[in-house]
């Protein structure tokens, strides 16, 4: 029996070892840290920053250059020194720098001519650490969904899909910064607009102060902010279209011989730009300070700087917004209305607390009053005055008015500007004054909440 048992452990201890060395040295059957073996390869791997330099050889056409300057930012040198579009510039380079394949198609390629790589349409030199690799851009594949592709020294083919030709295949009108106006728009401080089209011949200059933009010229008017904010948005967003042909001689004779349509000039820390736009029949053209050429331009770009000075002109009569005042006073012939805001509540003249939701219709009254148009007369003797004190005491802004036939004109205190409402506006302002009410006084105990008499 003894004998029996040794044995029995010698067999499980031998099948112990056994599987031990089969767990040990067995090739794992899903190994995710090595890629398959038909995965396809990379053509490219190269880390982004290292590239300094790109040279496209597109075939019957001159070579474009383009490099990476002392300060980092890319380049056009060649066929002619322009500024390079950044972002494209990057886009071009990530594809570039770990350009996969779709497949491998031919491990020792002894015929390039085939793939259409012995004389490529397309050959971008890329330079990343004083080494240069050359990629070749063939034909396309027969199912038209990619093309193919070589490096120079290398047997291999393999093809490429579509959007990643795409990506690489670029024009110089392609990689250039097409930009009419380069500044840094967040740095301007002063834009001048001069508007030619027929019946809107204005010029107007806009200032900024900090966050707020100000109309200084004809007069000094209050500028409504998003307005303005458009403007610099077109100015800033202002790109040329790249001409199919080519023909600079021609766009240039168009920009010539077009009408003046619009011009702008912005002023910031690194100096002034300038831009002109003209149209000729439905096309419009511009000439910009940043390049010597003359561009085609969309019609959203000219439209965007097609405004007269009621554009840009604040309609509101107060500046306080949507938080409420501290203090609000109204003169209106023999009646006078004083609010004081303290916490949430208002108080009256009296020292009574007023009713909310009588104030309420007041404030809305006031904050929308808003001019209908801009005239240039008519302001005579005010028969109402409105002051509003707001931002904790920092702003206070006065306004009178006026009656001028079957309107009203309203004048800011210390303001050039004047401003025509209707009449029915001041009319709803009057009737929520005198609907003021105090907070009602609390309700008197009923006989049924009584407290019972003692015996």
């Amino acid at each position: 029996m003894k004998l029996n048992g040794l044995i029995s452990a010698a067999l499980v201890l031998a099948a112990l070892c056994g599987v031990l060395y089969w767990s040990n040295h067995r090739k794992p059957a899903d190994d995710t840290t090595k890629p398959a073996t038909d995965a396809p390869p990379k053509i490219l791997s190269l880390t982004q920053s290292d590239i300094s330099q790109l040279v496209i050889k597109r075939k019957g056409e001159p070579e474009i250059g383009i490099s990476k300057n002392v300060s980092g930012l890319w380049q056009i040198t060649a066929p002619k020194p322009l500024p390079a579009d950044q972002d494209a510039v990057s886009q071009m380079l990530a594809t570039i720098s770990i350009l996969n394949s779709d497949r491998l198609v031919d491990d020792k390629a002894s015929d390039l001519a085939q793939y259409g790589l012995a004389d490529p349409a397309v050959e971008i030199d890329v330079t990343a650490k004083d080494k240069t690799q050359k990629l070749m851009l063939g034909e396309q594949t027969v199912t038209g969904s990619g093309s193919y592709a070589a490096l120079v020294g290398d047997p291999r083919v393999f093809t490429i899909s579509s959007y990643n030709k795409t990506s690489l295949d670029k024009t110089a009108g392609n990689l250039r910064d097409k930009r009419l106006l380069t500044a840094d728009f967040d740095k301007v401080t002063q834009i001048e607009l001069l508007n030619q089209t027929a019946g809107k011949k204005l010029d107007i200059a806009f200032a900024r102060d900090k966050d707020t933009w100000q109309i200084v010229r004809p007069k000094p008017y209050r500028a409504t902010g998003s307005s303005v904010e458009d403007l610099v948005r077109s100015l800033k967003d202002a790109k040329f279209e790249v001409s199919p042909s080519g023909d600079d001689a021609k766009t240039a004779s168009e920009f010539a011989s077009a009408s003046p349509y619009a011009e702008a000039k912005i002023t910031g820390a690194a100096g002034n730009q300038e831009l002109q736009i003209r149209k000729t029949r439905d096309d419009y053209y511009a000439k910009s300070s940043v390049d010597a050429g003359a561009f085609k331009i969309t019609n959203a770009t000219a439209a965007g700087l097609d405004k007269s000075l009621d554009d840009f002109r604040n309609k509101k009569l107060f500046d306080f917004g949507y938080a409420d005042p501290d203090k609000i006073e109204i003169h209106d012939g023999g009646k006078s209305c004083f609010l004081t805001h303290s916490g949430s509540d208002w108080w009256g003249p009296d020292g009574k607390k007023l009713d909310a939701t009588t104030v309420q219709p007041l404030l809305d009254k006031i904050r929308n009053l808003s001019a209908d148009k801009f005239p240039e007369s008519g302001f005579a003797s005010p028969i109402i005055e409105i002051t509003v004190i707001s931002d904790s005491s920092k702003r206070t802004e006065k306004v009178a008015l006026a009656k001028s036939g079957e309107f009203y004109i309203a004048k800011r205190e210390n303001e050039p500007a004047l401003y025509e409402l209707a009449a029915a506006a001041i009319t709803d302002l009057q009737q929520a004054a005198s609907g003021l009410k105090p907070v009602p006084p609390p309700a008197a105990p009923s006989a049924n909440n009584a407290a019972p008499n003692k015996k």
